[in-house]
């Protein structure tokens, strides 16, 4: 395990990267707003114009909030994942989460159950699609856990949670084909991922659910160092590798739980960033590795947002699109340049 203390004055380089992409973030889209006047904002001056209110406070900035969270969520799924499976290509999606939580849009989208058609499809309103992917993914996760409890060994239970994500996805092209193409249309403009769809009040549930799943995390930072050198290892030095696994399960269902169920499946951020920051920070050690991948994950979404929107155009890509352009050319590169062997 390697630490090197001089790569820590890389933070306020990325702090500030993370403060002016952040405002390029919000100035830019369809309507570009000036950064002097969303500056002026800041310290109360009123924006020229009163349409620049609306667009702000009420669509780009929840909307670049959301892009930091999931962006965060998903690199540090990926870290655990990676460093406890001692896979590189291990991902937040590798445990059959997201596609629980796609299989639960599916079944209320295409199947139209899950959501009951009462009263409480009126109560939860628009948070119909956020409870349908959050009970799809609660569901994997409890199935998880049960296999987590009968299953001692780290890759086993990889492969259990491949065959979950398999039979989910299983599932629902089953239920696609024999779904209406509106319907089905909806679910594939869902996979697709979508950063602008949370509000404030969505804004503030995703912030709640991240901060509970980091939390496993940090409390398990010297565990996830000694898994490093393996297993055995870890457990000579009294590391108990059955509750860290119980953790690991637990932080990230619930990361990559929520960013799925506000944004959709967003591929690559997750496999990409850890290995990045590893790159760029030069250490192993998850003292510095997991705020370097929760910083670098949150610069990360908001480039491929901020591209996603198009700048001086009324049209939106989806946000997958872009991470897919832009991390499957990232993950290709790694793997011809690390030597993951010194990592894992």
């Amino acid at each position: 395990m390697k630490s090197n203390a001089p790569s820590r004055m890389l933070f306020p380089v990325g702090c500030a990267i993370l403060l002016l992409l952040w405002l390029a973030n919000v100035s830019l889209g369809s309507v570009r707003i000036p950064v002097q006047e969303i500056l002026g904002r800041v310290v109360g001056i009123p924006f020229s114009k009163t349409s620049w209110e609306i667009i702000i406070l009420q669509y780009r900035i929840p909307k670049s909030f959301t892009a930091i969270l999931a962006g965060i969520c998903l690199s540090l799924s990926g870290l655990q994942m990676q460093t406890f499976f001692r896979n590189p290509l291990a991902g937040p999606y590798v445990l059959g989460i997201s596609s629980g939580a796609g299989l639960g849009v599916a079944l209320w989208m295409m199947a139209g159950f899950l959501i009951p058609a009462t009263g409480v499809a009126w109560m939860l309103g628009p948070w119909q699609l956020f409870f349908s992917a959050a009970l799809g993914a609660f569901g994997v996760l409890l199935l998880i856990s049960v296999a987590a409890w009968k299953v001692k060994d780290t890759m086993t239970l990889l492969i259990i949670g491949l065959m979950f994500g398999s039979f989910t996805a299983a599932i629902v092209a089953l239920l696609a084909y024999f779904s209406e193409a509106e319907q089905l249309k909806l679910y594939t403009v869902w996979t697709m991922g979508s950063l602008g769809s949370t509000g404030w009040s969505q804004l503030i549930v995703f912030a709640v659910g991240t901060l509970i799943g980091i939390t496993p995390l940090v409390r398990s930072i010297k565990s996830y160092n000694g898994m490093l050198l393996g297993e055995n290892y870890a457990q000579s030095m009294g590391i108990r590798i059955g509750r860290l696994r119980w953790k690991m399960i637990i932080s990230t269902g619930i990361l990559t739980g929520s960013a799925t169920a506000f944004c959709g499946p967003i591929g690559f951020i997750g496999i990409a960033v850890p290995h990045v920051a590893r790159l760029v920070f030069r250490t192993s050690d998850h003292r510095t590795l997991v705020v370097a991948s929760a910083l670098l994950g949150a610069i990360a979404l908001l480039v491929c947002d901020t591209i996603s929107q198009l700048p001086g155009s009324a049209q939106t890509l989806p946000i997958n699109v872009i991470t897919s352009f832009l991390g499957a050319p990232v993950v290709i590169w790694l793997i011809f340049k690390r030597d993951f062997s010194q990592e894992f």
